[in-house]
């Protein structure tokens, strides 16, 4: 039953509690998958018996980016930069828990379609970000097909700024720029995000939504499913350390983009050029088996001059 809606992560599909039980789960993975399903996020322990070992090596490697004093436990941990992007590039212990396969063949087998990390951010200390959902910054045609594992580096408690999110959240509707009525394509933003948050206010509202706060300990991990309304709670003590690293997982046969700056109605897509972190190989944007290509004479002008066309050939088996 499963192939009648094949556009849509098996974990999303209105179909899974009928097909879950034939897909081979093992216990712990249709806990996870059950989780997903109906509350759009799961806990589980990273698998990797290096992991503190790898989690040492990346506070020290990484610990001076961060411009702030580590050695001084009463000194301002939120003074300096709060995230250091694709880590992975440099850094082999945050290219490995990106590239985990377990976590690979684990998102591959939930999702119904072939994982690849694309993005890493490594955090210090919480975000404190407002409510929001990924998929207005990462999305793929078709939709959904994103999710991102979030790492807890130490243990969390309640004054570090935890993770929050509002479980069923990533039922809701998919924000897009037709949705709210603005035009996304060639725009410029300040927060791709700050368009939307009226419009996430206002589902919480009418939902009765109420927040949940990951206290994590040291080693566990949180999948979220791509339209999951999440941020980052107050910083309560800004001696405190949150240290995490999130990894952001695409899959295959999709068209990669950034909704805040497209507008799909009529074409204009702001695609994304990718690099798969576990094998370092491009990921060409495709739609059904084709590839996805941009016209040629639109190749020079930049971020928000990209529009799309269907490639002319189809790809043999073995490409």
């Amino acid at each position: 039953m499963i192939s009648l809606f094949p556009g849509l992560p098996l974990i999303e599909s209105p179909l899974f509690p009928a097909v879950a039980p034939s897909q081979g789960f093992t216990d712990e993975e249709m806990r996870i998958a059950g989780d997903l399903h109906e509350k759009g996020y799961a806990v589980f322990d990273f698998p990797d018996v290096d992991i503190d070992a790898r989690i040492a090596r990346i506070q020290v490697d990484l610990g001076p980016q961060y411009g702030m004093d580590l050695t001084d436990p009463d000194s301002d941990k939120t003074v300096g930069e709060r995230r250091v992007q694709d880590a992975w590039k440099e850094n082999d212990d945050v290219r490995a828990i990106a590239a985990n396969q377990t976590v690979i063949n684990l998102l591959s087998k939930l999702y119904g379609r072939g994982a690849f990390p694309f993005q890493t951010l490594n955090f210090s200390v919480g975000t404190q970000q407002d409510a929001h959902s990924d998929s207005v910054h990462f999305s793929s045609l078709p939709e959904r097909f994103m999710c991102g594992v979030w790492l807890a580096m130490e243990d969390v408690g309640p004054d570090a700024g935890p993770l929050f999110y509002y479980p069923g959240s990533h039922r809701w509707p998919i924000m897009t720029n037709a949705l709210i009525g603005r035009r996304g394509f060639g725009s410029d933003l300040a927060s791709a995000q700050d368009p939307y948050g009226p419009a996430w206010a206002a589902l919480c509202d009418v939902h009765g939504a109420r927040e949940e706060v990951f206290l994590a300990r040291k080693g566990q991990a949180l999948i979220w499913c791509a339209n999951l309304l999440h941020g980052g709670s107050p910083q309560n003590d800004a001696r405190l350390t949150r240290w995490s690293q999130v990894t952001h997982y695409y899959f295959d046969d999709c068209i990669y983009y950034t909704p805040a700056f497209s507008d799909e109605a009529i074409g204009q897509l702001d695609m994304r050029d990718l690099v798969a972190i576990c094998d370092g190989s491009p990921r060409a944007n495709r739609y059904l088996g084709k590839e996805v290509i941009r016209q040629r004479s639109d190749m020079n002008r930049g971020r928000h001059g990209r529009i799309w066309r269907w490639a002319r050939r189809r790809f043999s088996k073995n490409r």
